[in-house]
Parts: C-alpha cells; structure tokens; sequence
C-alpha cells in the first residue's frame, strides 16, 4: 500500500499545473462624501454627529449619552479601564465605548475596526451603546477602496456597520441581540 501511495503522490507532484496571476480586481468609483456615509448610516440603524474637533470629543459624549455611568474609551477618560485582559464580567456592565474608527465606508457605512483600538476584542460587541470616532479625511467610497488599505494592519479587526440587529422568520426585529443596541459615529 505504500508504494501505491508513493507513486500516487509522485503522479500528484509531477503534474501540477502551472501557477497564474489572480485576476486584478477593478477599483469601482463611487461616492465618498461624508453626506453618502451619513445617509447610508442612518437607513442601517446608525447616527452621525459632527464634531468641531477632537477637543469637543468629551463633552459631545456626555450630551449624547448622559445616563451611561460605566464608559470605557481610549480618546478620554473613561470610568472604566479596559484592556486586553479585563474580565468579561466586567465589560458586561459598559454602557459606552467610545472607541477610535480608522477607515469609513460611504456605500455601506461601515467603519474599520482594528484590534489595536478596541482595548479588548469583545468590547465593542459586548457594550451596550458603542461611539466611534472617525476621521472624514479617511472616508472611501467602496469595501474594495477600504480592504486596499488593509494590509499589514494586524491580525485582527472588524467592520462595524450599524447597530446589532436580528430577525426571526416571522419577522419580529431585535435590536442589540448580538453587539451594541445602538451606534454613534462621531465625524471631525
């Protein structure tokens, strides 16, 4: 049985076909203005709220949701500290990350999460509100413009694109099952 093995593989080994090049992938055109994001933000469940500068950050926060005792945030200082090692247990109970986006998506509103900015991987799914903070110089108009950017930016991150939502198939809507009830990207 071995030698039958043996010449299968080397049967295998000396008809490979020879390798080609991926096909190249066109870069669509399309619109990515900060007005498009904000459109296509609000028909998925999400808001936009314009920032004057990252200097108006907090106090913005702190307008927008002022019943959340329990923030967790890397760009101010939160009331909880949150890293990579924090119990689950206790990212259960923030109310708020506010978090800092690194590429929106104007065509589906999506926003760039990368792991370096989440300050633990499950908080910006296990929150119960998630504000993230984007740059609108860093807006693109496709998944295909953003992904191109992509490479080389660790090992993890997501896209976020509205609040969690679900539905079963008689159609009763959930919002906040599986991640954040709601979503605020705060544009500057």
């Amino acid at each position: 049985m071995s030698a039958s093995r043996d010449r299968i593989l080397a049967a295998a080994k000396a008809n490979k076909p020879e390798e080609l090049p991926l096909p190249e992938v066109p870069l669509f055109g399309g619109d990515a203005t900060a007005e498009r994001f904000t459109t296509v933000l609000a028909g998925i469940g999400g808001t936009v709220v314009w920032l004057d500068g990252l200097e108006s950050l907090a106090p913005t926060v702190q307008q927008l949701f002022p019943e959340a005792q329990n923030t967790a945030s890397a760009l101010f200082r939160g009331t909880v500290p949150v890293d990579a090692q924090t119990p689950t247990g206790i990212l259960a109970a923030i109310d708020l990350a506010v978090l800092q986006g690194e590429i929106g998506v104007a065509e589906n509103g999506a926003i760039w999460l990368p792991e370096a900015n989440m300050l633990h991987r499950a908080l910006p799914t296990i929150t119960q509100h998630l504000a993230l903070v984007l740059d609108r110089r860093r807006l693109v108009a496709t998944m295909h413009q953003a992904y191109a950017q992509l490479p080389g930016t660790g090992g993890y991150g997501k896209f976020v694109a509205g609040p969690s939502k679900t539905a079963d198939i008689e159609q009763s809507l959930v919002i906040g099952a599986h991640g954040a009830r709601s979503l605020v990207v705060l544009l500057y």
